[in-house]
């Protein structure tokens, strides 16, 4: 009876794998490694059916373009002879996500890179201002002290133009003495000397007025530039402090 019961025992052993038998420590490890392995083979199986669900879920882009005669289109892509031009990219909802603008003509560049040389210069001007200048006193001192010297030099124009009127007028009431001015039938004809300083101080009292002119419009070109410079100062000393 016993030597049956022996022999059953063993028989049962036999029949149990050995890799179950083996320390707790051990048997955790294998659990844990084999649902690693499970989830690893869940994840792989249910990842295309994920994917196809996100792709379900997401919204469909919807594009909007113009055509030759001015329509406007929709569409799930853009035709190709309009692909280069200007259109839209909308999501499920009719929003606009997206713009595609039309390739720009070489007016339209030229008015670009013009506005990026003044934007340029404009920061260079801002740069020299906030680094010569301490505040708006010291650019309104140099604006009086600019102005003090063109009015100088307009006055001393001015000076001079009188002086040349009168030195032609001088010179005209001569020229009455002789022809052509003269009616007198036994005058005589005008020395050259007097009818080339005459041609002379014409000239130059002509070219002194343009002068005087071109002056008073630096004057005031000045004044503006000084004007736009002091209140430009302010602005950036403000955005400074704020």
């Amino acid at each position: 009876m016993r030597r049956r019961f022996r022999r059953r025992e063993r028989a049962c052993a036999a029949a149990v794998p050995t890799t179950t038998i083996t320390t707790p420590m051990l048997r955790g490890r294998n659990i844990l490694l084999n649902l690693v392995a499970l989830s690893a083979a869940l994840a792989a199986a249910l990842a295309p059916a994920a994917a196809s669900a996100a792709a379900a879920a997401a919204p469909a882009q919807t594009y909007r373009w113009t055509d030759d005669k001015g329509v406007v289109h929709y569409g799930d892509s853009v035709p190709a002879e309009y692909a280069g031009r200007e259109h839209s990219v909308l999501n499920g909802q009719g929003v606009e996500v997206g713009h595609v603008s039309a390739p720009k003509t070489p007016a339209q560049l030229a008015e670009q890179a013009q506005a990026e040389e003044l934007a340029r210069q404009r920061a260079q001007r801002d740069q020299t201002l906030l680094s010569t200048y301490v505040s708006a006193k010291d650019i309104e001192a140099l604006r009086d002290e600019r102005m003090a010297q063109i009015e100088g030099q307009l006055q001393a124009s001015s000076t001079y133009i009188e002086s040349l009127a009168s030195r032609l007028g001088a010179l005209q009431e001569r020229a009455l003495q002789f022809k052509p001015y003269s009616s007198e039938p036994n005058a005589r004809r005008m020395p050259d000397e007097l009818a080339e300083e005459l041609v002379h101080t014409s000239n130059e009292a002509r070219n002194q007025r343009k002068a005087l002119d071109a002056k008073r419009q630096e004057q005031a070109d000045m004044r503006a530039q000084f004007e736009s410079d002091i209140q430009r100062f302010r602005e950036l000393t403000a955005k400074t402090r704020s």
